[in-house]
């Protein structure tokens, strides 16, 4: 959800003593929304734009090695690694967008350009979190319709699931580029131009509504979990230490995903309906470069652990499987 980040407020634009061509000290509109610039690259780049680079580099080609193991593996095609491979889709689109729109900013500067890149941005930053959600709805009924969760029905729902994530985020992605921007009216800017206030109001409630339902989700999920073993326990006439570990491993992992999925969003999110665009733009930065590290996070949460995926990662590092370890096939519900 950035489009190009070029600092504009005084404090900022002063690089060797020198204003930078595209300011006017004494220009009525200056403010520090975060906005792109149509000038020549005759000025220092600005380190926040290199760290979100780095960041989509390290996000593309940890989440492209996911997609290639899931699309190429053809024993991968069950419901959880469909949304997984949405999920990694999503997310490699993010870091190749935060790649290209360092290029564009610096290199291939246009409003045109620009707005493709903000649309762009939206859609997979979107399409990852309503993945996000996806994964957990898939959880969730893995546990409480266990019996029926392995059947055509389920995967038919998946896709369903899917072709309305991926259709919300398109339509919030193409807002800003079919002209719901702020580009004829600064004053409507938000802290990240060329996206509105309200736009950018728009997005921020649907991540705290997405955030809610994940957090009763997975809620349920923990009742779900301490029910089955507390059951098990019962039937054995004792709580055995290792059904007592695997419910607190379960436990902790949940507190990890959606520790991990808050602390990464929440402060950008939070700063969204807060924040003016007359604002320091550090303040967007240092909040939206944490929210961009989800995206980095999420393979390694919700793949790389995956035996599964660890095995066709083998095979395609190696080019054969030989090892004397073994690989249990896991279940959704194995947070």
């Amino acid at each position: 959800m950035n489009e190009s980040l070029v600092v504009n407020d005084t404090s900022a634009t002063l690089l060797a003593g020198e204003a930078l061509p595209w300011m006017e000290a004494d220009s009525p509109e200056l403010n520090s929304s975060l906005q792109f610039s149509t000038a020549p690259l005759d000025f220092a780049i600005n380190p926040w734009d290199i760290m979100l680079c780095m960041s989509g580099t390290v996000i593309a080609c940890e989440n492209a090695i996911v997609v290639a193991i899931i699309f190429y593996t053809p024993t991968l095609r069950t419901p959880m690694f469909v949304l997984i491979g949405s999920l990694a889709t999503a997310d490699l689109l993010a870091g190749m967008g935060l790649i290209l729109n360092f290029v564009f900013q610096y290199v291939i500067s246009s409003e045109t350009i620009s707005l493709i890149t903000v649309g762009f941005l939206v859609t997979s930053f979107t399409a990852s979190i309503s993945s996000l959600l996806a994964i957990t709805v898939d959880r969730y009924f893995s546990l409480y319709n266990a019996l029926t969760y392995f059947s055509e029905k389920t995967l038919q729902y998946v896709h369903l699931m899917l072709l309305g994530t991926w259709g919300v985020s398109l339509f919030l992605g193409l807002l800003p580029v079919l002209g719901w921007n702020c580009l004829d009216d600064p004053s409507s800017c938000s802290i990240v131009r060329p996206l509105t206030r309200i736009n950018v109001t728009l997005l921020a409630t649907s991540f705290f509504a997405i955030f809610v339902l994940m957090l009763a989700l997975y809620f349920k999920i923990c009742k779900i979990v301490c029910h089955h073993a507390h059951q098990i326990a019962l039937q054995q006439h004792f709580f055995a230490t290792p059904h007592y570990v695997a419910t607190k491993k379960g436990v902790s992992t949940l507190a990890i995903i959606l520790g991990t999925f808050g602390a990464s969003w929440l402060p950008f999110a939070i700063y969204c309906l807060v924040g003016e665009r007359e604002y320091p733009s550090v303040y967007t930065y240092a909040t939206l470069l944490p929210a961009t590290y989800n995206s980095m996070i999420n393979p390694i949460i919700y793949a790389y652990r995956n035996a599964e995926i660890q095995r066709s990662l083998y095979v395609l590092l190696c080019g054969c499987f030989q090892t004397n370890k073994s690989y249990r096939s896991r279940s959704p519900s194995e947070v």
